[in-house]
């Protein structure tokens, strides 16, 4: 499946237990959604555009109002990479 380097970033975030929190304007769009890593870090390349496609492919989900969460489908589209900690 062809993922920019910027989707396998967040996705690989998203993998290791970070989160997507958004927010709405008062028409019930959503405007924000930064992509948290399980530290608590923002990543930079988790812009509302890479949000609309990995939520549009079925990659990330939220249930319930809870953030936006990777899917099993997402789970199998990111690539291994090493944990650099």
């Amino acid at each position: 499946m062809n993922i920019s380097k910027a989707e396998q970033r967040v996705l690989h975030a998203l993998a290791q237990g970070g989160e997507r929190r958004h927010r709405r304007d008062p028409s019930g769009h959503i405007v924000e959604a930064p992509c948290f890593t399980r530290e608590g870090y923002v990543l930079t390349d988790g812009t509302l555009a890479i949000f609309q496609r990995l939520r549009r492919r079925g990659f990330i989900a939220s249930h319930g109002g809870q953030p936006y969460r990777i899917t099993r489908t997402g789970l199998g589209a990111v690539r291994a990479q090493l944990d650099n900690r």
